[in-house]
């Protein structure tokens, strides 16, 4: 960049940070100068009042730290569980929410309240610097002219909407792109290794869920097999109970059976004896 360069730079930073009721007066005084950068000074636009409020918190130097909290997080999310970016991407929301209620302060604090609309556009620049590293670069100037919303940029172009030169997203070096990709291997092998964890804690607690419930199915087995035996020799008794009684049964009725034919010849001999008499009589 040429010294015109970094001197309009300056002073649309100047200008920019003015109220939006101060600027077109102040231009044309550091236009008057003349020259080229006058004449480049001339052209510089007047901001919205959504850019100016974005500009005056860029300058409060909240907005830059919160950038910087938000790429740290960015690089460590790979590390985190879909419950903990849930969680992020609400804190995510309300610091872009503080940030916006901060530059409202700002615009107040200089004579210029913000309408709701107004507020609106902020937040959505603001939440675009947070979440975009392009966008982050051209709203950290300090030299916008007008608010940035991701959702109607067309191809990431930020030159229609800063004053002067836009920062070029600097591709990181190949040492330290080497550095990131070996951090990454690092936190995908400690996610593996806290999976492995997990899984051979899993498996102990089951083996010894496992244990537990093969003892109690044991004694349950060894239970059963006494009462078994027991009952076998239960049934083994009373087998030999039953063929010691089967063969009483057999003998009482062959006692039986001698004693009936005991009884007929009895009762014939009496016959015969009562047919004698009767016929002595006779």
């Amino acid at each position: 960049m040429s010294d015109d360069d970094d001197r309009l730079d300056e002073v649309a930073a100047e200008l920019l940070s003015l109220p939006p009721a101060r600027f077109t007066a102040t231009r044309n005084e550091r236009a008057a100068a003349g020259g080229a950068l006058g004449r480049r000074i001339a052209k510089l636009r007047k901001p919205t009042v959504a850019a100016w409020a974005v500009n005056l918190l860029v300058r409060d130097g909240q907005l830059g730290e919160a950038v910087e909290l938000s790429r740290a997080l960015h690089e460590a999310q790979d590390d985190l569980d879909a419950a903990e970016l849930s969680r992020l991407g609400r804190q995510r929301r309300q610091l872009v929410a503080a940030l916006a209620r901060r530059a409202a302060e700002l615009a107040a604090e200089a004579g210029t309240p913000l309408s709701a609309s107004v507020a609106d556009a902020v937040q959505k620049t603001v939440n675009a610097a947070i979440v975009d590293e392009r966008a982050a670069a051209a709203i950290l100037t300090g030299r916008l002219t007008a608010a940035v919303d991701l959702a109607d940029l067309d191809a990431g172009s930020f030159g229609d909407a800063v004053a002067g030169s836009v920062p070029e997203i600097v591709p990181a070096p190949a040492a330290a792109r080497d550095d990131l990709a070996a951090r990454r291997a690092r936190k995908a092998a400690e996610r593996a290794l806290r999976e492995a964890e997990r899984t051979r804690a899993d498996a102990e607690r089951e083996l010894t869920a496992s244990d537990r419930r093969l003892a109690t199915s044991r004694e349950r087995s060894d239970r059963a097999g006494e009462r078994v035996d027991g009952l076998r020799a239960e049934l083994s008794k009373a087998e030999r109970d039953l063929a010691a009684a089967e063969e009483a049964v057999r003998a009482r009725e062959g006692e039986r059976a001698d004693a009936a034919a005991a009884l007929r010849a009895a009762e014939s001999a009496r016959e015969r004896a009562a047919a004698a008499r009767d016929e002595g009589d006779r």
